[in-house]
């Protein structure tokens, strides 16, 4: 079962493949650097923290990626050690990854704790909705750039917005004992 899971994984990946084109090539690879080490959503949940409308979106979103990281890169990457697709399969990477361990996703990861954070808490329509449409165009862009496989991306989705629901949770916990000492 496992192995026909895996072989369905690497052979939508590499028909994934055929779909790059001259012009977008460029595109997606800058996007998906943009989520290395987390960077894009980090550098957005700070600027977030120094707006009082956004703190609280910046600071959960924050909280809700080091789980992520916790997660991901600490405990699932190091014990599962599932090799990136090009190892494997017929594939020309468009971006180098030094990490040889593929599953979940951590730029994905990344990407949907942050977005579910600010899809909840943003003060602005137009955020709440750029952010999921951000966090999957994340997780597409790894497929793209062949360095991951689509159940990478799936559990790193689901890794984010399970970490997001926690953070947002915490939060609320801490409020309502706050509200219940004043």
């Amino acid at each position: 079962m496992l192995n026909t899971i895996l072989q369905l994984d690497g052979q939508l990946l590499v028909a994934i493949q055929s779909l790059h084109t001259a012009w977008l090539d460029p595109v997606v690879s800058f996007y998906t650097r943009l989520g290395d080490a987390g960077l894009l959503w980090i550098a957005l949940s700070l600027a977030m923290l120094f707006y009082k409308p956004t703190r609280k979106a910046g600071g959960l979103a924050l909280a809700a990626m080091v789980l992520g990281l916790l997660v991901t890169n600490i405990t699932i990457k190091p014990l599962v050690e599932r090799a990136r697709p090009w190892l494997v399969w017929p594939i020309d990477p468009l971006v180098v990854e030094k990490d040889r361990n593929s599953f979940p996703s951590g730029h994905t990861c990344a990407a949907f704790a942050a977005g579910m954070i600010w899809l909840r808490a943003l003060p602005w329509k137009w955020g709440r909705i750029a952010a999921p449409i951000l966090a999957v165009l994340m997780g597409l862009s790894r497929l793209y750039v062949g360095v991951h496989y689509p159940t990478d991306v799936l559990a790193g989705a689901v890794i984010g917005v399970v970490c997001a629901w926690a953070a947002w949770k915490a939060c609320q916990v801490y409020e309502e004992r706050r509200s219940r000492v004043y």
